[in-house]
């Protein structure tokens, strides 16, 4: 199903008005530009972002998306891609040694030898931003980091990502790990057409049972402030379909989101921020693109024509 991106109402009419005359007089066709009619978008703090439409891949707002940063946590969109594309939901995930001595920062304390299931480590690293628990998962479906890591810059190629290097699967900080705005909105595009991916996203709270190393069940909540109030709840944002977070010294704030509002899903990735821009921003350039643009189905809002009437649009346009 093919779709096109309605900039705006009025200019919408004043185009078909225009090609309307043009047609019904024979005149030359004027060519109008769309950055002569493109809404006025909001300005925004953070020095990268961009907004890309979901189903099309359509940009509706960039600001240096195309300059390369570390992206911090918002790594783990691809870690659980890869996972979900090469793993089981039932699979155990024994944790090794490794990932609990390896990884710091964020995670749910879990012990050596602990075991989980596939689905919820990946609640884990999603919703907890679990460093240990994004490098079991690692291990498990790599065989070993390094073929993890190999498989997330394959998967970024394939993708069309053009500034993107991953050297781990959870984010913490390494000078040779690095994306950019544009890339993460491919990848975080891709992740989205994942039906169990989305559920995950989007899920506020999930509890882990009890462990062969933890006797407690562990309760989890979604860090993402537009989606879930974490620590606040100023952020919620409404039509906030889910989203991932990241943080480190050197990257800055960092944040990837989701919301859908009258079909239409956007993607906000925003990079190298000071808190709380990455909330601000992200809010600011939702309300813009969703006030501004419209998602239409091209099959129901084109005009068929049989092949002589086809000939006659066409003389009558370039002649």
């Amino acid at each position: 199903m093919r779709y096109k991106i309605d900039r705006n109402h009025k200019i919408t009419r004043f185009l078909c008005l225009l090609l309307g005359m043009i047609l019904l007089t024979g005149s030359m066709c004027i060519p109008v530009y769309a950055a002569e009619y493109w809404p006025e978008g909001p300005e925004v703090v953070s020095p990268n972002v961009i907004v890309m439409e979901a189903s099309t891949g359509t940009v509706l707002y960039d600001c240096d998306s195309l300059e390369a940063h570390y992206p911090a946590s918002i790594t783990k969109i691809m870690t659980t891609l890869i996972a979900l594309e090469n793993s089981d939901l039932n699979d155990i995930v024994t944790f090794s040694d490794a990932a609990i001595d390896n990884t710091e920062g964020s995670g749910i304390a879990r012990d050596y030898g602990e075991q989980m299931t596939m689905e919820q480590c990946l609640y884990a690293v999603m919703l907890a931003s679990a460093n240990e628990c994004a490098y079991a998962v690692a291990e498990h479906v790599g065989g070993t980091i390094e073929n993890f890591v190999a498989m997330m810059n394959e998967k970024a190629k394939e993708l069309g990502c053009q500034n993107t290097h991953f050297a781990n699967p959870h984010g913490l900080h390494d000078e040779n790990h690095y994306t950019c705005c544009y890339d993460m909105a491919l990848i975080a595009r891709a992740a989205y057409q994942n039906e169990t991916f989305r559920i995950i996203v989007g899920t506020a709270r999930y509890t882990i049972p009890p462990t062969n190393k933890h006797a407690e069940q562990t309760d989890l909540q979604n860090h993402n402030e537009m989606l879930y109030p974490f620590q606040t709840n100023k952020y919620v944002y409404d039509g906030c379909t889910g989203g991932k977070t990241g943080y480190t010294n050197a990257a800055n704030s960092t944040l990837v989101t989701y919301a859908e509002r009258d079909g239409m899903t956007l993607i906000c990735v925003v990079m190298n921020t000071q808190s709380p821009n990455q909330w601000l921003d992200s809010r600011n350039l939702f309300d813009y693109c969703f006030d501004n643009f419209q998602l239409f189905n091209i099959a129901e809002n084109e005009t068929n024509y049989t092949s002589a009437e086809q000939k006659k649009r066409r003389y009558t346009q370039y002649k």
